[in-house]
């Protein structure tokens, strides 16, 4: 079998990402499964683990990793750090058309680039094999309780980035000690159940959905919404989960009903356009409205939260939306507004654990069809260019790659 060098190469995006693709551990082990393997580790001052971490366990670190074959990162490579005729890893943000990476997509193709999307490696079935959400989850719903403790200074938590990994955040969930408010998260894929995992961590309640709306409770709760939780048919008849996911036009939503009662909205539901908003501008300003804190995990710009109208950053986590105005306020202003939490880069909170997690889900679903045979074909379903064209797969990006503006 072919000798693979894979490098492991240092994030370039400022503000640089912290999280890595392999552990310290997790590279010695690949070693060790993978005779023919040898890992390589980019010097790095911003990474998580730091580049002894990785010598300790003989891992070669290196300034450069132009010798290797194989480069694995997280966030999208700088244009000008790319190198020819490599196989890339990392999250491109190219496979929905994002405009901001336009450059970077024909880039890749100028350079002869093999790129392969882990947003794209999927089953046969067409679930996806690795992914940051269970932490996006985690993390977010931590900050929509640090962000109800900044507004109404019942407690006070350390940042999520402050804490060395998820056991210490579990042990500073601790020191949450809220009124009996109502908490609504959306969502049942890995961001909601990251989330649920936190607000079990906190000791808050989880209730049903009957009882959020009807019942007045001496505690502090949460529920966890499906989509069939607060969506009808326009037509009548009973919730069809398929129809909803391939026509959600066909679909009202009464999430209004919700907001009646609920103090704090945690949003981890991925949301299509097609279906409805959870609420208007308009339903905001109603004297019903009582929604005061929002942690929009899923941090969809001018999408199903009207007040998500950017994206909040680790630096300045909260802003506060005014529904009268329909605009963005500095955070904790007036008891009128809305207090918004909208991180989209979540998970960099707790890249360690994050990267532990991340990584083991490569070796146990990827890293095989990478090194050895790709049986499955997981490997080619997710390679988004090779040979300096689009694969198959992702030709219906053509029209993308060709303009020029």
């Amino acid at each position: 079998m072919n000798a693979i060098k894979i490098g492991l190469i240092r994030e370039g995006k400022t503000p640089p990402d912290k999280r890595v693709a392999f552990t310290p551990i997790q590279t010695e082990e690949i070693e060790q499964r993978y005779p023919h393997v040898k890992v390589v580790c980019q010097q790095s001052i911003a990474r998580c683990f730091q580049d002894r971490e990785y010598q300790e366990l003989d891992i070669e670190v290196a300034a450069d990793v132009k010798h290797c074959d194989i480069l694995m990162g997280i966030k999208e490579v700088p244009i000008q750090e790319l190198i020819a005729d490599k196989t890339y890893l990392f999250f491109s943000h190219t496979i929905k058309k994002q405009p901001y990476n336009r450059k970077l997509l024909q880039e890749v193709l100028k350079k002869n680039i093999r790129l392969i999307d882990y947003e794209a490696l999927k089953d046969k079935q067409g679930n996806r094999l690795v992914a940051f959400g269970r932490y996006a989850g985690i993390v977010g719903a931590y900050n929509g309780l640090w962000t109800y403790g900044k507004r109404y200074g019942t407690y006070s938590l350390r940042r999520a980035f402050e804490c060395f990994d998820v056991n210490d955040l579990k042990l500073e969930l601790r020191k949450v000690k809220l009124p009996p408010v109502k908490i609504i998260l959306t969502g049942a894929g890995r961001v909601g159940r990251g989330s649920m995992e936190t607000l079990d961590s906190a000791g808050i309640r989880k209730v049903s959905a009957q009882d959020f709306l009807t019942r007045t409770f001496e505690e502090p709760v949460y529920v966890q919404l499906s989509s069939a939780d607060y969506h009808r048919r326009k037509e009548g008849g009973h919730f069809n989960r398929e129809e909803f996911h391939k026509h959600p036009e066909r679909y009202d939503s009464f999430f209004r009903d919700y907001t009646k009662v609920a103090d704090i909205l945690m949003a981890g539901a991925y949301w299509n356009p097609k279906a409805p908003v959870l609420f208007t501008p308009a339903d905001m300003l109603q004297p019903d409205f009582r929604i005061k804190v929002i942690a929009d995990i899923t941090c969809d710009i001018n999408g199903s939260i009207p007040s998500t109208k950017k994206a909040s950053s680790i630096a300045d986590p909260i802003y506060d939306y005014d529904p009268a105005s329909d605009s963005i306020q500095p955070p904790l202003r007036s008891d009128r507004f809305v207090t918004v939490m909208a991180i989209d880069n979540l998970p960099c909170e707790l890249p360690r654990s994050a990267s532990e997690e991340f990584g083991r889900d490569l070796i146990d679903r990827v890293v095989p069809m990478l090194v050895c045979a790709d049986k499955d074909e997981v490997i080619e379903r997710a390679t988004i260019t090779e040979n300096g064209a689009l694969t198959p797969h992702f030709l219906y990006l053509q029209d993308y790659v060709s303009q020029t503006t």
